[in-house]
């Protein structure tokens, strides 16, 4: 994958959606495009001990908080896309646009280029259903929610979405890694980028290591989309402060009620169907997973006696959007809370959740502890980034989960996509050297 190029025209960070789309996009701009991935790029067998590799071991891809609460990421290439649920949520175009961001024309877009649409009937789950009949029957706008899968590649009774889909079903960013390949750019995987390098007030390039070699390489633009714990990292180690600081983390629990006779094996596509309380900020989903991470969900929550339960469960994910707070320590790990308005969502959410399993025949329930996913906002647009996700350093942007301006609690790829177009055609058709936009994020940025 690695070729000699004394100088790229861009260099992204991370392989994640925004990063991603970004190469994808710039290549077919004729870009010479270098991309860094920290991950491996194997193929995908959709194992349990590829998807731990990929995305769950603790203290390495997934770091912890300081309440001990894993948060799942994935360091491969493709990033956590490799591990998500496909599910494609429309953005909050709202909030964005109170940032002076406007994504429409690039959501549009991407509905017609990729395969984003509700699961057919034929694969819906008996579990999946019942939630949905359930919740519907107690007052909630429960519906089928949009999926980026290729469904004539879809196999019923199949529990491959988080381990990593091997049929090629689950569309996730690898697809436009490949296409960018193609296009020409240029890979080079299990490099850990450490800094930005900076010249008179502009990226011109980054510093990686490889083994145990430093080794660094230029361009004129430099895009990080390390996600939300790795790009405030780099940034932070090439000059920042105030990144990593106040953000994010999309915590989830998981209500589990076992309905007999359901029927079904258990296995399916998570997040089939679901709700959102826009105004508790609270998610719901049906969430099936894997026989072995709901058994780990069970041990983890000290529920043994539930370990042999699968079939004839209905799994209802309660996700929330937290409060800002906390700050990413240099190692990786989080000091990250769940604040006390946090556990009265999770309360509130948890008894929905278990009105609607009680509604749908199930008898007893109970509840894994938390785990969280997509760590955002600890490079947030309006601070450290402007409207354009450029830095106060020229040629240096950011484009991935860190720079949410606020905490969003919901799928994010969908909105990560469209700011990654957006992204590249701006560094497609504009001068990329002028000030930043309209914020004050000298006073914060360092």
């Amino acid at each position: 994958m690695e070729k000699s190029v004394d100088r790229y025209d861009v260099i992204v960070v991370g392989t994640g959606p925004g990063g991603g789309i970004v190469a994808r996009d710039l290549t077919r701009q004729g870009k010479r495009v270098l991309i860094i991935e920290r991950g491996d790029y194997q193929p995908t067998r959709g194992t349990i001990s590829q998807m731990v590799s990929r995305g769950w071991v603790p203290g390495v891809q997934m770091p912890l908080t300081t309440q001990v609460k894993p948060v799942v990421r994935g360091v491969t290439t493709g990033g956590t896309s490799m591990l998500y649920t496909a599910t494609a949520h429309e953005p909050p175009y709202e909030i964005l646009e109170k940032y002076g961001i406007d994504i429409r024309d690039e959501i549009a877009g991407l509905r017609a280029e990729l395969p984003i649409a509700p699961i057919r009937d034929e694969l819906m789950s008996p579990a999946a259903q019942l939630f949905m009949k359930s919740a519907r029957e107690l007052g909630y706008d429960c519906k089928k929610l949009d999926k980026f899968i290729y469904q004539d590649k879809c196999l019923r009774d199949c529990d491959s979405c988080i381990k990593g889909c091997p049929n090629g079903a689950k569309w996730n960013s690898r697809y436009l890694v490949d296409e960018a390949l193609h296009n020409g750019a240029t890979m080079i995987n299990h490099a850990k980028v450490k800094r930005v390098i900076t010249e008179g007030g502009r990226a011109v390039g980054v510093e990686y290591k490889s083994g145990v070699k430093n080794i660094s390489l230029h361009a004129d633009i430099v895009v990080i989309a390390a996600g939300g714990i790795g790009s405030p990292v780099i940034l932070r180690n090439s000059g920042f402060s105030g990144v990593g600081e106040k953000l994010c983390m999309d915590p989830i629990l998981v209500v589990f009620g076992q309905v007999k006779g359901l029927g079904g094996s258990g296995r399916a596509v998570p997040m089939m169907t679901g709700f959102h309380l826009k105004e508790e900020g609270i998610m719901f989903a049906d969430l099936h997973i894997p026989k072995v991470l709901k058994q780990f969900f069970d041990v983890h929550a000290l529920n043994l006696g539930k370990v042999g339960q699968f079939e004839d469960v209905i799994p209802i994910m309660v996700k929330i959007r937290d409060d800002l707070s906390g700050k990413i320590r240099n190692g990786g790990l989080l000091k990250k809370d769940i604040s006390p308005a946090d556990k009265i969502k999770f309360n509130n959410g948890e008894g929905i959740a278990k009105d609607i399993l009680r509604q749908a025949g199930a008898h007893k329930t109970y509840t894994s502890q938390i785990v969280a996913a997509h760590p955002g906002a600890s490079v947030k647009i309006g601070e450290h980034v402007d409207k354009n996700l450029k830095t106060r350093f020229d040629g240096l942007y950011v484009c991935d989960c860190s720079v949410y301006p606020e905490a969003l609690g919901l799928p994010p790829s969908l909105m990560l996509l469209g700011l990654g177009k957006r992204l590249a055609k701006h560094l497609a058709t504009n001068n990329t050297h002028g000030k930043v936009d309209d914020i004050s994020l000298l006073e914060t940025a360092g």
